[in-house]
Parts: structure tokens; sequence; C-alpha cells
């Protein structure tokens, strides 16, 4: 039986992720499942799935949840923190840990369980983002195997060969393409975009997500952070990856060869099936999504993406070009600008621009030989700029 610690388990890939774990009770067992603040929906995902712990951040929200448990027969364990995070990161029942916290704050976790050699299934693309270095580093010296989940970070690790680690040019990989669905408002016109709402930047036209992520789609920034967690993923730099927008999102990524071959993954836009492939790797098994159906899907479209119209994406890229802290300061600058905008404090286009001022007024610092408590460091300190810039554009 395969121990698994679900790190974020309330949110889209969490609840995702126990759809998968409860179709293969026979392989795997949820150990420890974790949330911020959501202590209802953990007390059903612990009466369903009867784990031996469960960890809420908000110490609030875990004496509520010791309330709501105090009935269930051989309840959980009840830990708080990011304390509690770390040790059923870490726990020895866990063999595999599904990294699904979002933002920075899934950092500290998901460097617990790499730093013990777990199967790290990571859904956290801000773990790379801010400590990309620190993380595979981890990797490294635990010997822990790193799996992506997002969509398309999956589908090139699919498509490429299996001892790319060697390096993309001695296996003969000349691109990483990357898709993206463009998001909403890919086709609007720009003067638009000053008047977008939260609630038009949260329907994304093909995937179910959180708040926070859909509208990082929306900018593109989602992509952007994307472009710099497969710089280490895969081992490569900007130069190698190209994004490609693709409306129908059935193409989650591609991979280009010397030879002149392009390979493809295809398939329907959900979660499970990056989530199964990992789970279940090297193997496959049922992921309980519907298989594609390519004559209903009856074309697919490809356009390069509008840096004008999508001028956060740009700042991705710029950020992925000066390493050092600048990707660390740019995840920071976009969290506070999207929360802001969320809470209607800016406008839409006001994301970019909280998030390009701080870029500029942050010094770009070395991160060779640093720790994680410099790298947060650097995160709060980002996360201050930015909000005296959303403060600006307020006034």
């Amino acid at each position: 039986m395969i121990g698994v610690t679900v790190l974020g388990s309330t949110g889209s890939i969490g609840v995702s992720t126990l759809d998968v774990l409860a179709r293969h009770p026979d392989r795997f067992r949820a150990v420890a499942l974790t949330a911020n603040t959501d202590a209802e929906r953990m007390a059903e995902q612990c009466r369903a799935h009867r784990p031996l712990f469960a960890v809420m951040v908000d110490p609030t929200a875990a004496a509520r949840l010791r309330v709501l448990l105090a009935d269930m027969p051989g309840r959980p364990e009840v830990l708080e923190g990011v304390e509690g995070l770390e040790q059923v990161a870490a726990m020895p029942e866990a063999d595999s840990v599904m990294a699904a916290i979002v933002g920075a704050a899934g950092l500290r976790p998901t460097l617990a369980a790499a730093r013990v050699g777990k199967r790290v299934l990571l859904a956290n693309k801000e773990s790379l983002v801010v400590a990309g270095a620190l993380l595979m580093q981890a990797v490294a010296d635990s010997g822990a195997e790193l799996l992506p989940i997002d969509s398309e970070h999956n589908a090139i690790f699919q498509c490429l060969p299996a001892n790319f680690a060697d390096g993309l040019e001695r296996v003969g990989v000349e691109r990483i393409l990357l898709t993206a669905s463009g998001g909403p408002f890919r086709e609007w016109p720009l003067e638009r975009l000053a008047d977008v709402t939260p609630e038009q930047a949260c329907a994304h036209p093909t995937w179910e997500m959180g708040r926070k992520i859909s509208v990082d789609s929306a900018t593109m920034m989602n992509k952007g952070l994307e472009v710099i967690e497969a710089c280490w993923l895969f081992g490569t730099d900007t130069s190698h990856i190209q994004v490609v927008v693709h409306p129908q999102s059935m193409i989650h990524s591609l991979v280009q060869y010397a030879d002149g071959s392009v390979l493809a993954e295809l398939g329907n836009p959900d979660m499970r099936t990056p989530i199964a492939h990992a789970m279940a790797w090297p193997e496959r098994f049922a992921s309980g999504v519907e298989p594609l159906d390519l004559f209903a899907v009856a074309r697919l479209d490809f356009q390069a993406p509008d840096f004008e119209r999508f001028p956060c994406l740009a700042l991705a890229f710029q950020a992925a070009e000066q390493g050092g802290t600048a990707p660390a300061v740019l995840n920071a600058a976009n969290e506070v600008a999207v929360a802001a905008f969320l809470d209607r404090r800016v406008d839409f286009q006001g994301i970019a621009a909280v998030v390009g001022g701080t870029l500029e007024a942050m010094p770009n610092e070395a991160v060779a030989g640093r720790d994680v408590d410099f790298l947060l460091d650097v995160d709060q300190r980002a996360r201050a700029c930015a909000e005296r810039f959303v403060r600006q554009r307020v006034s």
C-alpha cells in the first residue's frame, strides 16, 4: 500500500487527487491531508479517506476541525501551522507527496518532502520559481523523484526520452513548445482590457481552477511561471522554450526534435490525467477521464502570444533570463497584484504595472549558497514593495 500526503487537499488539484486515489484503494491510501482554513471540507475529506493526520495552517481552523471530528471513530490527529505541513510532508508513512498548495506557502513542505527522498508530485510551481536551485539540489542530494503535475510539464515529461537529464541537446531535443489556452481575453480589443472584472477573469474558457490561478491564466502570468518551472525541470533556458497559444487546450505541450519530429501529448482538459500518470509512473492506470474524441474536437488552432496583450508573460521571460532573485520577486509581486485585483483595488492592467514596478525597484541578488530563509525574506520584501505600488495606483 502506497501512502500519500496531499498538501492542499481542499483545492482543485487536491480534490482531483483524492478522486484518483479513491479509484485505486488497493494501491493507495491518503495518510495525511492539509488545508489552510476550510475546516468543513477537510472534515468531510477526513471522514471519507480516514487519514492518520489532518493539518490546518490556520490555528482557528484547526480548533474548528477538532470540534467537527470529535465524534469520528479513529479520527486523525489534527496538527496546525507550517510546522504541521512540514511534519506530514516528511512523515515515514508517506511514500508520495502531492504538493498542491498554491503560492510561496507551499515551499517549505515541498522542500521537506524532497529532502527525505519522497516521490514529489509537483503541482506547486512557485516552489521552483522561488527556490528552483534549492529544490533541485534537495532532490539530487536525497534521490527524491520530482514528477510534474501541471498538465503542460507532465505532457513534456511524457514526450521526452527517459535520459533527458543527460541534456536536451544531447538527446536530440531542439525546443520545448509550451501550450497556453490564451485565457478568456485573447481576442478582446486591447482597449476593453481596462474594464475587465474579477468575475470575467475567473471565467476560464477551458479549465475549472481556483480564482488566483484563473487570473494568472487570463494575464498569461501562469504561462510565464511555467516557463521558469520548465527551465528547472528540464535543465534548459528560455532560448529553448516557445509558448504557443492553443485555444482548444487538447494538446498539452509538444517537444521538437533535431530530426524534424514533433511529439505531442493530447487529452481532455482534466487534471486527473497528469495526476494519475505521476502517481502510477512508470505504469499507467485509469484516472476517470473520458477518452479524447478527435472527431468532436474537429480542429486544432495555434497562434503566437501577443506580448502587448499579455505583458505579464514578457515580464516572466525577463525574470527567467535575469535569474537570481528576479523570479522570486516576480512571483511575490504577482500574488500581491492578483489579490489586489480580486479585491477591486487595482484594475486588470494594474497587475502587470505592479509586477513590473516591483521588478524594477527590487535589487536582483544572487541565490547561490543561500537558504530558504533568505528566499522567503526576499519574498516578503517583494510583497511589501508590491503593496506600495498597489497603494500608489489606488491613490
